[in-house]
């Protein structure tokens, strides 16, 4: 085969992969064969059975050899050539597992496939002896619903049993025997079961012995300090049991919990056996040994103190924690040379495999020494009832406890003569059924012995402390008798405050955790444990899975299961071994083991183990990277054609297997062993068995420096200050994490190892981050602890330790030049790590060589290997730094050092060789400067200051000023410059700043670019940046502390600034100075709440417009200037708005009220509208008051004074002189409501009786009753005319057009401001999109284009304006739309509440109009082809088709205007927008003015309404013809009959109830001229022929219409019209039929009904 043609380098690379190599197993001396019949497969995975083995290939193909006995026609043959297994050809197989004499196999998809032996169940199939070809079981979880189908990850099988782990990490299992772990007793189990016991635990993987089975489960993530449980909580007896001797006092923690002991159904409750209990079951125990699994095994019960756990390690059961403490137990035998002999005859229990930690079945039941004598089922005869006298009369000695040790011992001793006179071919099997228990028993006391090495161990709870095990041996306690001695270093470890042993708990990154192999695991066994191979330290077997105690935290990464024996492979490439020693397959002497022990080692560290029926093979490192084979085992030696068969002493090397090649996997089975061998192709593989091998090395060494350096530097007490104990804890907890992702990588490697081999998976390619940082972190732990002078501090409280360990030390940290400085050999040794970057580098590189240079391998490999080369570089250079800041620090005077070194502070230059000096300084001043990379500090005589890099800039200064070499430096609050002696040390100083600068900015100097070699060409600084700074002395910002954006030396842009006597400014800066929109905060110390202001601001003062809460409950709404409330606002007093006392709107001036303004003062019931003045009302004036009242004059001062008018309620009016509020004084004439009147003198108030000199006059009867008092008709003369109201919110809306007063201004730079003002007020509002409705974002977007017109101008244009001002004063954020709300709001608070008041209709309406003009003003400033106020539009010719009048048959020629067109005012244009807003209120005052009329017309109209239509229609004279005939009523035509009510001219009356829908009197007009035509369609369609109408025939059927109409506000509504309509078309069409409807209305309230 070798010989055959190799076509490419690429396919011999594959062929040279996964070649198989077999032998016979049982000898040391071996010649692997190759396996024929495979040629140029690459086989992946192999398994071996007994007399047979399965190979998986790489294109997932199953091929098996061997004795087949369940395949037809293979019964009894043995195929020598693999077979390919057909079935599974086309799914492809990623796993394959063998067990005796069956096989499983697992697609892609995780569907298992099982065949051969199936006679107990094995391969899940029912009732069928054998199965031939392999068949798909289903594993179905019955939890979920609905059924799930679970898929598979991995497969292990036994002997009678398979197991199979699911891709969510749980175990199911079939075939027979309780090492399935399943609750039951009937077998086989042929359909999957979930093993519950484990489940929602993650098993990482599973083995399979002959007859138990074990698994690889990750540790419970540890609970913050949890209390620990008193009681157990399945038997509620104390964990911990504390007797009081007469010299000492004894605490166990020793409880043991029977639980995953096969146990029969019928176990007495209350756990107190006596010997006779033989028959359980029926059964005799001395019989029930041989059984299977139904063991009713009382002697469980015996183990009374099983379990010394010295750590407080989480029971992995349910979370309970043992206790620390526990006695230490005592041997039988008085003197060492005894003990020594009587270890090595008691091969089961050596002391040995107690080095690891506890061995215990949960700890979940008391040790219960009272009833130890009762409870020993010993065999009959004479030697138990000795036993029995000798225990009672040590008992009676000792106490109790004691005898418990004597009796262990007794029965142990009494276990080796059993032992040995048993015949060797299967030991200890007739010894009769008590004597597992108390050998077990005996182990346990003999466990004790570890205790005291135990103890100090554990309470650091780390995860490894195999270094002070190996001297454990020389510390086992005192003999029998002395058990007071307990050793003074026990109790001084108990003793000590667990301070400082936190800081190695390793800190897990749950990511790594997630990425690579876990090394927090523990290891679960169940199943026989005839041969002690569960590990539980004892001989019982297990029907639920059951935590190996003493394995906890030997990280534990891969097991194996032989025939009666158990393999676990740690991290740090040991093994642990237990169970049946026949052959030596333990690797080591002791026979047999019931819990794990150390295997001899074997090279350099075992990385994968086998475990065969009844030998183990180790796969170790060897020198030169290529990996050994060590067997251990039976021994086959032919001497004189003599066969002797021995066992090996300790693991043998298989030379003979090196010569094949780089092995990669081990296969173990009964008569063969296997190996599958890669050839090394362009040294690929020799590169990754170094990374790997180096990578364990390493981890081991890692680990011993924690152990053996770290933890004891931790436990010393005078470590110097607090801050260097946290430095040092941090740094050994980074170490921890760095040391256990190493130990991951190790693992992950080793695994990476047994499968494909794929450059591109390798975790420091794919994970790579997880590494850098790691290293990183660490490396900035250790520079941090150097700079502080960590390892000088260490080096004095250590001296005792380290000196003792100085080979130790040497050897760690590679430093074997004579006499070091321990200061240096520590630093050497923390910065050891370092150098395996380097070495990740190189052998990336190497693995790069094996491939093409264009391969995207290669590319990544290249990559990969500089980013670790340039983490090296960076992270040297870090250290370098950190030894050069050290170095400064030890120079540096006292004082300061104190105040300035911090652990991440580093010394970049500093300016002691005069290279750099202050210009203009005093000519004896010293000026020092340091520049670290967070700070320059500029030093003198006794002080420094320091400024922080964020916030300093830099530059250069132009030659030309004469600063030849001069640096200017900007700091927030300084300027100075430096100058330095050569240009040289100018460019270094400023290149050294300006890197420092940007550093600090970044935020961490380890964000280099990795591969890019760290010299990336550094741009400058940025002049504009984000950073935090307390001003020290600028005046009005002393002590604050500003967060935000910077602009050379300046706050600029968004920023955060509080003050330290609590005041807060949010919002944005220009210059150093707030400027934009902000939010700002002053805490009112007296009242505990604070002012409030959110706005905008100007050069550090409010100016503009804002809201301004007053801690007092006052809040104010508008304009302010120069931190002063200026122009237009809206101030609330009292404490809820909604009641507050008083509200102020109006206008301001350097924050008093000032100019014209309206004033609510809502507790005295009175409004106020009128002119101000510094606060007070001050000029004319209008005051209402809720009881009618109605004032219009002078004030001065807040009050009434000189000539006024005042009317009451009733219309009496006084109208002269006043001197106070309500108080006449002078001259003045009084006219009542009859037209009477008194002219003379008045004094007196208003109400309570008033004082007249004067002549009373009685009008002449004869005159006009209907004239009003003349005082009437004159209102609002002496009111603030309406052109002088409100004139700031103009001012304010011209102002943001840019126009200095009204109408002065360039047009377009108001287009300008508009555009600003909408971008920036949405710009505002994007950060919080609820704010915007999405019609008024459609609203903005069409705000954006500018109405333009190019020639004349026409009504379409005119169109188009109109509707551009619709938009505009549909959104606040545009300038106009601002104004009208301004407008809405003013005159509501004007008119609504105590202002609706009738008197008040005129001026209300003059408001109006005044609004009107000045919005034309603005409009037409906007738009300036619109033409003046009522010029016209001329109609297009197309417009001009003659309409038939209503009234004349001529054509509509419009002879009103003088040519047809449209006129433009200010009404037609603004109405529209203005009116519907402010319509409410003004119709309540139309209401209130017309409510005396109204009431009578309103009474006349329900009267007429009683009558039929005939009746009405003839009553008010309609002429017959124009009767309607018919009429619809609900769709039907009917008749008019003389009952008919409400169906004559319907549609007419219905439209102009339209009328109360409306707002504008332009809509009104509409409405009516609808009604006209509305009645005239009605008439035509009567008289069937053209009609003209005169007014005297149209008057009675309108008047019809508007009674029917019911309209009950038709006065209001008639005034409305009359007051605003459009003046051009009073004499128009609308005019008329305006007139027509005034008249009905004046017709109705005179109708004399007859």
């Amino acid at each position: 085969m070798d010989s055959q043609e190799r076509s490419s380098e690429e396919a011999e690379g594959a062929k040279e992969r996964g070649l198989v190599y077999v032998w016979k197993a049982g000898s040391c001396s071996v010649t692997p064969e190759r396996l024929p019949g495979l040629s140029g497969k690459t086989v992946l995975q192999a398994a071996l059975g007994i007399h047979h083995g399965l190979l998986l290939t790489e294109g997932g193909e199953v091929y098996s050899f061997g004795k087949l006995p369940w395949r037809s026609g293979l019964e009894e043959s043995c195929a020598n050539s693999p077979i390919l297994e057909n079935t599974l050809l086309g799914h492809h197989v990623i796993t394959v597992a063998a067990g005796s004499f069956h096989n499983g196999a697992v697609t892609e998809s995780g569907v298992v496939y099982m065949w051969g032996n199936n006679s107990a169940g094995q391969c899940a199939v029912a009732n069928q002896p054998c199965v031939p070809e392999p068949q798909p079981i289903s594993i179905c979880d019955s939890e979920t619903s609905p059924l799930l189908s679970v898929r598979i990850l991995q497969l292990a099988c036994g002997e009678e049993h398979t197991l199979a782990l699911s891709l969510s990490r749980e175990i199911w299992a079939w075939g027979s025997g309780c090492q399935l772990g399943l609750i039951t007793t009937t077998f086989p189990v042929t359909k999957p079961q979930k093993v519950e016991h484990l489940a929602g635990r993650v098993v990482l993987q599973i083995a399979c012995g002959a007859y138990h089975s074990l698994a690889l489960v990750q540790c419970l993530p540890v609970q913050e300090m949890k209390p620990i449980p008193e009681r157990c909580n399945h038997c509620s007896q104390l964990l911990i049991t504390m007797t009081d001797k007469e010299d000492h006092v004894i605490i166990s923690d020793s409880h043991c919990c029977p639980l995953g002991v096969a146990l029969s159904d019928n176990q007495p409750e209350d756990h107190v056996f006596c010997p006779a209990l033989e028959t359980l079951e029926g059964k005799s125990v001395t019989r029930s040994q041989n059984e299977d699994c139904q063991k009713p095994l009382v002697e469980e019960h015996t183990l009374v103190a099983l379990e010394p756990d010295g750590a407080s390690m989480l029971s992995s059961n349910d979370g309970q924690e043992d206790s620390g403490i526990s006695s230490p137990g005592n041997i039988l035998f008085p003197d060492k040379k005894e003990v020594k002999e009587y270890l090595i005859s008691l091969s089961d229990h050596s002391l040995n495999e107690r080095l690891e930690k506890n061995i215990c079945t949960e700890p979940e039941q008391p040790s219960q020494e009272e009833q130890l004598s009762a409870c020993i089922p010993g065999p009959p005869g004479t030697s138990t009832s000795a036993l029995n006298s000798l225990v009672a009369s040590c008992a009676s000695a000792v106490g109790v406890r004691v005898a418990a040790t004597y009796e262990a011992g007794a029965l142990s001793l009494k276990k080796v003569m059993n032992f040995y006179g048993t015949p060797s071919s299967e030991p200890g099997s007739q010894s009769g059924g008590g004597s597992p228990g108390p050998e077990a028993l005996k182990d346990s006391r003999e466990e004790q012995v570890r205790l005291e090495s135990m103890q100090g161990k554990k309470s650091s709870s780390l995860v490894d402390i195999r270094e002070e095990e190996s001297e454990g041996g020389s510390r086992r306690l005192s003999l029998p008798g002395l058990l007071s001695q307990v050793s003074p270093r026990l109790l001084r470890k108990v003793g000590r405050a667990k301070m400082r042993t936190v800081a190695l708990t390793p800190t897990y990154s749950g990511e790594a955790d997630a990425l690579l192999p876990s090394l927090r695991t523990e290891v679960w066994s169940w199943g026989k444990g005839k041969e002690g191979q569960l590990g539980h330290g004892d001989v019982l077997p297990r029907l639920q899975p059951l935590c190996v105690k003493s394995l906890d935290g030997k990280e534990v990464i891969h097991l194996s299961a032989g025939g009666h024996h158990s393999l676990a492979l740690t991290a740090k490439s040991q093994v642990y071994s237990w169970g049946s020693n026949i052959s030596g397959q333990l690797g080591h002497l002791n026979s047999p083991t019931t819990v794990p022990r150390l295997a001899k080692t074997c090279g350099d560290g075992v990385w994968s183990t086998a475990a065969g029926l009844d030998y183990s093979l180790f796969l170790a490192d060897e020198e030169d990277f290529q990996p050994g084979l060590y067997y251990s085992g039976q021994e086959t030696t032919t001497e004189n054609n003599l066969y002797e068969n021995s066992c090996t002493k300790s693991p043998v090397l298989l030379l003979s297997c090196s010569k094949i090649g780089y092995i990669s996997n081990v296969i173990t089975g009964g008569d063969n062993c296997l190996v599958l061998v890669d050839k090394n192709v362009m040294g690929y593989i020799a590169s990754l068995h170094e990374l790997a091998s180096t990578e364990r090395r390493f981890y081991c060494k890692l680990s011993e420096i924690k152990s053996q350096v770290l933890r004891p530097l931790l436990g010393l007490d005078n470590l110097g200050n607090a801050n260097t104990i946290q430095l040092l804890q941090e740094m050994a907890s980074r170490f921890s994490k760095l040391c256990y992702l190493i130990g991951q990588h190790g693992a992950s490697l080793s695994s990476f190892l047994h499968g494909v081999k794929e450059a591109r998976s390798l975790a420091i390619l794919k994970h790579s981050g997880l590494f850098l940082d790691s290293y990183t972190e660490y490396c900035t732990s250790v520079t941090n602890f150097l700079v502080m002078g960590g390892f000088t501090l260490l080096a004095k409280p250590a001296i005792d330790f380290l000196s003792k360990n100085q080979e130790l030390l040497q050897k760690l940290s590679e430093k074997n030049e004579e006499n070091l400085q321990l200061v240096e050999v520590l630093n050497a040794l923390f910065f050891m790590p370092f150098g395996r970057l380097h070495n990740y580098a190189r052998t990336l590189l190497k693995l790069a060589t094996c491939f093409e240079v264009a391969s995207p391998e290669y590319q990544k490999l290249q990559d990969s290997s500089s980013c670790y080369e340039s983490l090296a570089v960076h992270l040297g250079r870090k250290r370098k730094e950190a030894e050069y800041t050290l170095g400064f620090w030890k120079t540096f005077p006292g004082k300061m050092t104190d105040s300035l070194r911090k652990p991440e502070r580093r010394l970049i230059c500093e300016s002691s060789n005069r290279g750099l000096s202050l210009q203009h300084a005093g000519r004896f001043s010293v000026n020092w400067f340091i520049l670290f990379n967070d700070a320059l500090v500029h030093a003198q005589f006794s002080t420094h200051h320091i400024f922080p890099l964020s916030t300093l800039w830099v530059e250069a200064l132009s030659e030309e000023a004469g600063n030849v070499n001069g640096l200017k430096i900007t700091t927030p609050e300084e300027q100075f410059v430096l100058v330095s002696s050569t240009p040289q040390e100018k460019t270094k100083w400023l290149r050294a700043i300006s890197q420092a600068v940007d550093q600090a900015l970044k935020g961490t100097s380890d964000l280099i670019l990795y591969g890019a070699g760290g010299n990336v060409p550094r741009q400058e600084p940025p002049i504009s940046r984000s950073a935090k700074y307390t001003f020290y002395k600028d005046p009005r910002f002393k002590d604050a502390v500003y967060d935000g954006r910077w602009l050379s030396g300046k706050p600029h842009g968004r920023g955060i600034l509080k003050w330290a006597d609590g005041r807060m400014y949010s919002g944005t800066f220009r210059t150093g100075l707030e400027d934009g929109y902000g939010e700002y905060r002053v805490p009112n110390k007296a009242l505990n709440k604070d002012d409030h202001y959110v706005g905008y601001w100007k050069e550090g003062k409010m100016c503009g417009h804002g809201v301004y809460s007053y801690a007092t409950g006052e809040v104010y709404e508008g304009c302010f200037q120069d931190n002063m409330r200026h122009g237009h606002g809206l101030l609330r007093s009292g404490k809820l708005t909604s009641s507050s006392p008083s509200m102020f709107i109006g206008q301001w001036t350097t924050d008093k009220k000032s100019g014209y303004g309206v004033f609510d003062d809502i507790t005295r019931g009175e409004k106020y509208m009128g002119m101000w003045q510094d606060d007070l009302c001050q000029g004319n004036g209008v005051v209402v008051t809720q009881f009618g009242l109605y004032y219009e004059g002078a004030f001065s001062t807040n009050k009434m004074m000189g000539t006024g008018i005042l009317l009451s309620e009733d219309d009496t009016v006084y109208e002269g002189e006043f001197s106070d509020n309500w108080t006449l004084s002078g001259k003045g004439t009084l006219t009542l409501p009859n037209g009477d009147y008194i002219e003379g003198l008045f004094s007196g108030e208003w109400g309570s009786g008033i004082k007249i000199t004067g002549t009373y006059f009685k009008p002449s009867l004869y005159e006009n009753e209907k004239d009003k008092p003349k005082a009437l008709r004159k209102l609002g003369i002496l009111a603030v005319p309406p052109d002088e109201k409100w004139k700031a919110v103009f001012e304010e809306c011209w102002n943001q057009l840019g126009c200095e007063s009204p109408g002065q201004g360039d047009r377009w730079k108001a287009w300008d401001n508009i555009a600003v003002a909408l971008t920036t007020n949405r710009r505002q509002h994007k950060d919080s999109p609820e704010l915007l409705s999405r019609s008024h974002t459609q609203t903005l977007e069409s705000l954006e284009f500018i109405p333009q017109h190019i020639g004349a101008f026409t009504l379409e244009k005119y169109e188009n304006i109109k509707k551009y001002l619709i938009k505009a004063c549909d959104t606040p954020l545009h300038p106009l739309g601002k104004l009208v709300e301004t407008l809405v709001a003013v005159y509501r608070m004007t008119y609504v509440g105590v202002g609706a008041n009738r008197r008040l209709l005129q001026e209300a309406v003059r408001e109006i109009k005044s609004y009107l003009k000045r919005l034309f003003q603005l409009v037409r400033f906007l738009f300036p082809d619109l033409p003046e106020e009522g010029s016209t539009i001329p109609f297009l010719a197309t417009e001009t088709k003659g309409r038939r009048s209503f009234c004349s048959g001529k054509s509509d020629s419009r002879s009103e205007s003088p040519e047809p067109g449209y006129v433009v005012t200010s009404f037609g244009l603004l109405l529209p927008v203005l009116l519907p807003r402010l319509y409410p209120p003004l119709f309540m005052l139309y209401a209130l003015d017309n409510e005396r009329e109204e009431d009578i017309y309103w009474e006349c109209v329900l009267r007429l309404n009683k009558q039929t239509d005939m009746a009405l229609l003839s009553f008010l004279g309609v002429q017959v013809k124009f009767w309607p005939g018919t009429v619809s009523i609900l769709g039907e035509s009917r008749k008019v009959s003389s009952n008919t009510k409400d169906a004559c001219f319907a549609s007419a009356v219905e439209c102009l109830q339209q009328i109360s829908t409306t707002f504008t009197p332009a809509d009104k007009l509409k409405v009516i001229q609808q009604t006209f035509e509305e009645i005239s369609q009605n008439v035509l369609e009567n008289l069937q022929e053209d009609f003209l109408w005169s007014m005297d025939d149209l008057f009675p059927v309108f008047l019809y219409v508007v009674l029917r109409a019911r309209i009950r506000n038709l006065g209001s509504e008639v005034h409305l019209i009359e007051d605003l309509m459009d003046p051009y078309l009073q004499h128009g069409e609308q005019g008329i039929m305006f007139t027509t409807l005034k008249a009905c209305y004046y017709q109705i309230q005179h109708e004399k009904l007859t």
